[in-house]
């Protein structure tokens, strides 16, 4: 897997279908084979990053 906003390979795995990307500090969550992107706001809340993103970046292979 890599990440959607820079392509870095430096995944982690936070949960059972949730990830983290360490280069650009994003969270991916893996919902029907597609990915929702979210940026992770100072309060802890999540703000969504899909309208940055077209469906087939978002896309799993």
């Amino acid at each position: 897997m890599r990440c959607p906003n820079c392509n870095s390979k430096d995944i982690g795995k936070i949960g059972a279908q949730n990830f983290y990307c360490w280069s650009c500090f994003i969270e991916m969550t893996v919902v029907n084979n597609e990915l929702a992107v979210h940026q992770i706001e100072a309060d802890g809340s999540l703000s969504s990053l899909n309208d940055l993103f077209s469906e087939e970046e978002l896309r799993l292979q």
